[in-house]
């Protein structure tokens, strides 16, 4: 697998991941979404020993002509390019079903066109909607709660049925909520980090009752390259996951506490996901990827989320970073 192309290469998992793939020594394709700045997003603030070290490819992955082209001469793809913000696939469902549906096939086709070597398609714990049974295993029914769940869903079973049909070598790694450096503040731990950072002390949330299994990114950046290594994980579904939940409340007071403050929770409604869309309880099982990848996460456990936090804190508390973020603003 000396050439892996990256989709989504420009995003917050998806820089991580190539920055890790280069230091591996890997020779990375990076597919990033074109765009008339030339902006390769935070691969333009990628590592000092990492610039220059890897390849850019602009397209789209709704493109299949472009998709095909970027994955020619590649031995392995880690397909992470996606919409991923949950309310705004309630906003634009249609742009969600193009990009993380049409754009998996667009993928997983010229994969089997090409003959591929390995592909390692992302999903999401969001699939899964609100637990039913926890820990959450790869065995739990699918619940496609939100626009988005439902197109991940989607994508998962059009990446599947290429590995059963056709036998496509397919392996799906299904990150639970991952945080860290450089993630958007539509999701929650940048959220609050943000708006404290900027002298706010009431906090405006949605729901802080629900409870999320939340890994550091460097776990899951872990986890795609031991799937990618591993030929055991072809055809399978694995969890990222740190086996262990806290509620959103309960990370708002940890973070406060880590970075010094005294804060009040404000809910406001145009937070609130409806009703029946919100996930309750999310807590994944990590059994599977311990048995056929050897992964296991290095921030698990209470004591490892508050060292994560302590790193994504310190990363956010930079001015040059956290002029980025507008924290006065709800982030769709």
């Amino acid at each position: 697998m000396s050439k892996v192309l990256v989709t989504g290469a420009d995003g917050f998992i998806g820089s991580h991941l190539t920055e890790a793939l280069v230091r591996a020594g890997k020779d990375v394709r990076a597919f990033v979404l074109y765009n008339s700045f030339n902006s390769y997003g935070w691969l333009d603030n990628c590592a000092p020993d990492i610039k220059g070290h890897f390849e850019v490819f602009a397209g789209d992955i709704r493109d299949p002509h472009g998709v095909r082209t970027a994955m020619q001469g590649c031995d392995a793809v880690l397909h992470l390019a996606a919409l991923i913000a949950i309310p705004y696939s309630y906003h634009s469902p249609d742009t969600y079903v193009d990009t993380n549906i049409k754009g998996t096939l667009n993928v997983i086709q010229a994969a089997r066109e090409l003959e591929t070597a390995k592909v390692v398609h992302t999903s999401t714990s969001e699939v899964y909607g609100t637990a039913r049974f926890v820990p959450i295993t790869e065995d739990h029914p699918l619940q496609g709660q939100s626009p988005y769940s439902a197109s991940k869903i989607g994508a998962d079973q059009i990446a599947m049925s290429f590995y059963l049909s056709f036998g496509t070598p397919v392996a799906v790694v299904r990150p639970f909520n991952t945080y860290g450096p450089r993630q958007s503040a539509r999701a929650v731990i940048p959220t609050i980090i943000t708006q404290i950072a900027n002298g706010k002390r009431s906090i405006a949330l949605g729901a802080t009752s629900p409870t999320r299994d939340f890994n550091y990114v460097g776990d899951t950046v872990a986890g795609f390259i031991a799937a990618l290594n591993s030929e055991q994980a072809i055809g399978e579904t694995i969890n990222l996951a740190s086996n262990f939940e806290i509620s959103i409340g309960d990370i708002a007071s940890a973070i406060a506490e880590l970075m010094g403050a005294k804060i009040n929770i404000v809910t406001e409604e145009q937070r609130l996901r409806p009703e029946k869309s919100e996930v309750e309880r999310l807590w994944g099982s990590n059994d599977k990827a311990a048995a056929l990848l050897g992964w296991q996460p290095k921030y698990g456990g209470l004591d490892g989320l508050h060292r994560g936090l302590g790193e994504t804190i310190a990363w956010f508390a930079n001015d040059a970073n956290l002029s980025r973020y507008k924290s006065d603003l709800y982030n769709i």
